[in-house]
């Protein structure tokens, strides 16, 4: 079985209200020296499968179809096993 790590974020140059949101916060909270928050998504996902590349294939394919807008996000992962 595979435990995979999903990061999504908002690509550079899109507006991220939620980060501003959330920096606001931070700062009004006492918390200085905060340049920018970037707001983003975690997912984990476990599957089984013993092809490492057709475990790639399919966590691509499940980015591209589902998981991520990619007008305005982008995606990265890691695979780890676990046993």
């Amino acid at each position: 079985m595979f435990k995979v790590k999903i990061y999504i974020s908002l690509k550079e140059g899109v507006a991220d209200p939620q980060g501003i949101t959330i920096k606001n916060a931070l700062d009004s909270l006492g918390y200085s020296g905060i340049e920018r928050v970037r707001y983003g998504k975690y997912l984990q996902v476990y599957l089984k499968n013993s092809d490492k590349k057709k475990l790639q294939k399919k966590i691509d394919d499940m980015c591209k179809k589902i998981l991520v807008n990619p007008v305005i996000e982008s995606y990265e992962y890691e695979i780890e096993e676990v046993k």
